[in-house]
């Protein structure tokens, strides 16, 4: 059974945690092995493409996910459509998560994608505030912690 409470789960194969993905694979350790495997050949691309002019807005948010996720899952950069919890935690619901994250990114355009933030201890009060939105929200039906 899935980790998430789901009003519906049109991404899980029956019975089981395991997202229906590309290579038909049903091994929930195997599928978390294939994850974390892209998720390091990520953070290894996406963090040697940063400069100064990277603009971490919604676009990058979602092309992230999409890049990184897109050769073992369809749902990859598409935000979810049904509502989802993790224990007693409710996510954003799934009809307010395109307002939800236009004001989360448009909050972050106002604070200039951190760059004003010279004072360790403040950029780390902001780093520590936009993740927990990320995660708050909770856009995608699976891996968005990874990548918040």
């Amino acid at each position: 059974m899935s980790k998430y409470q789901l009003d519906d789960s049109p991404i899980y194969i029956d019975g089981s945690d395991v997202p229906k993905n590309k290579l038909d694979i049903t091994n929930p350790e195997l599928i978390h092995e294939i994850e974390n495997n892209l998720l390091i050949e990520a953070y290894a691309k996406f963090s040697h493409e940063l400069n100064e002019n990277t603009k971490f807005d919604e676009e990058y948010f979602v092309d992230i996910h999409k890049k990184t996720f897109e050769a073992l899952y369809d749902f990859a950069g598409v935000y979810r459509t049904v509502n989802m919890s993790k224990g007693n935690s409710q996510f954003c619901l799934s009809e307010y998560l395109t307002n939800q994250s236009t004001r989360i990114f448009t909050e972050l355009e106002k604070d200039k994608y951190l760059t004003i933030y010279k004072d360790k201890i403040e950029f780390s009060k902001k780093v520590a505030y936009y993740q927990s939105e990320l995660i708050a929200l909770h856009p995608f039906y699976e891996l968005n912690g990874n990548l918040s």
